[in-house]
């Protein structure tokens, strides 16, 4: 299982990030974005969800 990272968190691999539920499942329609070194993670559509690497 890979790790659920919270919005605003940085320092983490770059490449793309998919929005997750609070547990790591899956959420419809969720927003795919890709982070470069350094960046930080964008606000998710609702409040608990977070970012899984893909």
């Amino acid at each position: 299982m890979t790790e659920v990272y919270k919005p605003g968190e940085d320092n983490h691999q770059p490449g793309s990030y998919i929005e997750v539920g609070p547990r790591g499942g899956a959420v419809p329609n969720p927003h795919i974005v890709t982070i470069g070194n350094g960046d930080r993670l964008p606000p998710t559509q609702q409040p608990g969800h977070g970012w899984q690497h893909r």
